[in-house]
C-alpha cells in the first residue's frame, strides 16, 4: 500500500490468530503462496466462505521480495572486484 508521504506502508491485517501467524510471511521479505481449502458439505458452509473471504482479500496484498545481503558479505564481494 502507499503511505501519503510516497513511501510503502505495511498492509492492514484483520485481527484473527491465522494472520497473526503468517504476518511475517505476508508482509515479509518473502515470496508466499496461498491455498484455501474448502468443505462441499453444507454443515462447513460459514467456514469455508470465511475461507474464500480470507483467500480473496490475501490475494490483494501485493509484496517485493529482495535478496537480504549482510554488510560484511557486501564489503568482501566490493573488495574482490
Amino acid at each position: 500500500e502507499q503511505a501519503s508521504s510516497g513511501g510503502l506502508k505495511a498492509p492492514m491485517f484483520r485481527a484473527s490468530k491465522l494472520t497473526f501467524l503468517l504476518k511475517d510471511s505476508l508482509a515479509g521479505n518473502s515470496k508466499t503462496c496461498m491455498m484455501a481449502t474448502i468443505s462441499p458439505a453444507s454443515d462447513n458452509y460459514d467456514e469455508s466462505i470465511s475461507t474464500l473471504r480470507f483467500a480473496s482479500s490475501v490475494k490483494s496484498i501485493k509484496t517485493v521480495a529482495v535478496q537480504n545481503k549482510n554488510k560484511k558479505d557486501a564489503l568482501i564481494e566490493n573488495l574482490r572486484e
